[in-house]
């Protein structure tokens, strides 16, 4: 196997990051991405009966769930959030054309089978559905699946996108200094500068962001695009066949994943219950974790 060209982002570009001091693991022989190193947090009990596997989107890393993690091991639960290649402590390869839709899938569910998580709640939003909600059409994810919490995303299924989305996808293609920072803080006006330094934290310069700036173009918004296809499959599943508890939170102020899409996404989930609307919530939910993990929680009856 050819190995892939990548870079590692410097450890200490992760020193004192503000509420985030959680164990990393690393893997670096994930089946078919040999050689790349894989990071992901990992907390709470190994063995714990519940596991909530969270996935982050674009252009964040697992330290978007730093207000959500709390509340989920407080009731004894094992927390892994990984980072996506190409983001946070993974390693980022340079070539844009490595990444694809099931780059991206397939190291997923390669790491849940090598953690061999069990019962797990599928926290998602943004990529982190794109890609989450599609590993049950997997039947090996599907036996491991439990519950569900969605954020602000929808599903790739080649019907196209708005401007908005296509302005987006432009800007992060092109634009000269692509600052993750300042993009989540946009949406969220009360994060500080460590919490910006933070989320810039995996870049040292854009040699780091090939990941980050082709993620949106992987989106399926075309009927030949790869991912279509299971992301199809993936709503087939979810308005048919799951039968879980789910938890739907929905930032109000998201111009582009808001409520008209999470209205969508609602009908679609059989069964889910009526969403939890923070109308001053931006695309990034997860920084109004303090608000919505114990939401979540309770709806569950896990607190």
């Amino acid at each position: 196997m050819t190995a892939i060209p990548a870079l590692r982002t410097p450890e200490d570009r992760f020193n004192n990051l503000p509420d985030f001091d959680y164990p990393v693991e690393y893997a670096d022989d994930l089946p078919g991405y040999e050689g790349l190193r894989a990071a992901w947090v990992d907390t709470g009990p190994a063995y714990a009966e519940k596991t909530f596997l969270c996935l982050h989107g674009e252009p964040s890393w697992s330290f978007l769930y730093r207000k959500m993690i709390p509340h989920f091991t407080a009731t004894g639960a094992r927390v892994v959030c990984p980072d996506f290649f190409g983001f946070g402590r993974s390693d980022k390869p340079t070539d844009f054309a490595t990444y694809s839709f099931d780059f991206h899938r397939i190291h997923i569910l390669a790491l849940v089978e090598r953690l061999d998580l069990k019962n797990i709640t599928l926290v998602v939003q943004d990529w982190g559905g794109l890609i989450g909600l599609t590993l049950p059409v997997d039947a090996a994810f599907k036996a491991r699946l439990s519950r569900l919490i969605i954020m602000n995303t929808a599903l790739g299924l080649g019907t196209g996108a708005g401007d908005g989305f296509n302005a987006w996808k432009q800007y992060a293609l092109t634009v000269p200094e692509f600052d993750a920072g300042q993009i989540i803080a946009r949406g969220t006006p009360e994060m500080g500068e460590a919490e910006i330094a933070a989320y810039n934290a995996p870049y040292p310069d854009d040699r780091y962001q090939a990941g980050a700036r082709t993620f949106p173009a992987l989106v399926p918004v075309e009927p030949d695009m790869d991912g279509v296809a299971v992301s199809q499959q993936a709503a087939a599943f979810w308005s048919g066949e799951f039968s879980g508890p789910s938890f739907m939170a929905i930032g109000g102020s998201d111009p582009v994943l808001g409520p008209p899409v999470m209205k969508m996404m609602h009908g679609l989930i059989r069964g889910c219950p009526e969403p939890l609307l923070i109308e001053e919530a931006g695309h990034f939910v997860q920084e109004w974790g303090d608000v919505v993990a114990p939401a979540a929680l309770k709806a569950f009856g896990d607190i």
